[in-house]
């Protein structure tokens, strides 16, 4: 579902610059930093690259690529 939201031009702004850099829309960018806001709020011990860590170690297992840990 698609919603029509209004937003700052100040944000507008910063998110057209930023999604150029990380490669994604500026409805993507924004959907980002609202994830990425919602679990910090919910997790405020956790820091913010652990979080994306997380998320990216998520992705690795839904996709199967994930590499085994040696104990050595």
């Amino acid at each position: 579902m698609s919603v029509a939201v209004r937003i700052s031009n100040s944000l507008a702004t910063k998110a057209k610059m930023r999604s150029k850099a990380m490669h994604r829309s500026v409805a993507g960018q924004i959907e980002y930093w609202a994830k990425m806001g919602e679990i910090l709020e919910d997790n405020p011990d956790l820091s913010f690259a652990f979080v994306q860590e997380i998320l990216i170690g998520k992705e690795e297992a839904e996709n199967s690529e994930l590499t085994p840990y040696e104990f050595q």
